[in-house]
């Protein structure tokens, strides 16, 4: 598959303007800063976290070191509108309801900006190059009839915004060429980063453990069954200590289990992996099943990320409730 990562030649690198940022998780944080660090959202960012998201160790992070014009906005329940048409509205889930009411209910901005957010970036842009219309709903979100009419409708407006030159997708990741090609006749623009800022910040942890192994939510989801999931950890740490890093959805009571398992050791949710495993001691390896995080990190390592081995989730794993779609969209992931 032939993949580009260049920007389109409609994208401009503002000096000046003020853009309200909406963020819901710990990446779509990191990829703000990255984005307004690349020139592409003016002087002034207001970033606003979803209320009741674990972002507070993420936003710490970042207080002394964010670029000039960056400001963290008290935590909440709704995305900001702008206080001027002239201004950019920026958001990281474009499938996420609470946002997508937000557009179709009417933001006056000069330009509606979607940060990165991993793989569901990738589907976002898959499913708005398709040549038919295609509801915006994420592939494990239940399908029923007011959330599809929802995501529907959302096709639509960001389509009609990429008519109007207003819409910019912004992603570390690599897209196919195909669908670049798609983009630019849609007039969908594109830029790529590639944690330029992030790679200029000073390593404020490293582990001593040979193994790192990156925690999923597939078993918290549904998505895979627990047992084979903890003997495969169990299997790793056999060889020797191996450091867990849970994902912000696992369950208290499934932490508990893999706590109890020899030679693991549990390691406190803070900032995203991306900001925490991109300096390796010599010997260690990653560890991880198929994750928006796999991509990330090839991109910090560079020539180290011959570290790095995902497992291609066993067939055996998967759920019975786990579509053949859903499974490929997962697994996307190990080839991107």
């Amino acid at each position: 598959m032939n993949l580009v990562g260049t920007d389109t030649g409609q994208v401009s690198r503002p000096r000046f303007g003020t853009a309200r940022v909406w963020v819901e998780s710990p990446l779509q944080l990191l990829s703000a800063v990255e984005t307004h660090a690349a020139g592409l959202l003016g002087s002034d960012v207001h970033i606003v976290p979803r209320l009741g998201m674990p972002l507070q160790a993420t936003t710490g992070a970042m207080l002394d070191s964010a670029p000039a014009g960056v400001s963290f906005q008290p935590a909440a329940k709704r995305p900001p509108m702008p206080k001027s048409a002239k201004e950019r509205w920026v958001v990281g889930d474009a499938y996420s309801g609470k946002v997508q009411r937000a557009l179709l209910g009417g933001v006056r901005a000069k330009e509606i900006i979607v940060i990165d957010d991993g793989l569901a970036t990738l589907s976002l842009i898959a499913q708005l190059t398709q040549r038919s219309p295609t509801p915006l709903v994420r592939a494990r979100a239940k399908q029923s009839a007011a959330r599809t009419s929802l995501g529907l409708a959302m096709w639509r407006k960001m389509r009609a915004l990429a008519r109007e030159s207003r819409l910019l997708i912004v992603s570390a990741l690599q897209v196919p060429q195909e669908q670049r090609e798609r983009m630019d006749e849609l007039g969908i623009k594109f830029a790529q980063h590639k944690f330029e800022w992030l790679a200029t910040q000073p390593v404020a942890e490293r582990f001593a453990e040979p193994t790192l192994l990156i925690g999923s939510a597939m078993v918290a989801d549904g998505l895979i069954h627990a047992e084979p999931y903890l003997a495969w950890v169990k299997s790793l740490a056999a060889d020797g200590p191996l450091a867990y890093f849970p994902h912000r959805r696992e369950t208290p009571q499934f932490l508990q289990l893999l706590d109890a398992l020899e030679n693991v050791h549990l390691k406190t949710h803070t900032v995203p992996i991306e900001m925490r495993l991109r300096d390796l001691r010599p010997g260690q390896e990653i560890r991880a099943l198929p994750s928006t995080v796999i991509p990330s990190l090839r991109l910090l390592l560079g020539n180290e990320a011959r570290s790095l081995y995902p497992l291609p989730v066993p067939e055996h794993w998967w759920t019975d409730t786990t579509s053949q779609q859903l499974r490929e969209h997962l697994s996307r992931s190990l080839e991107v």
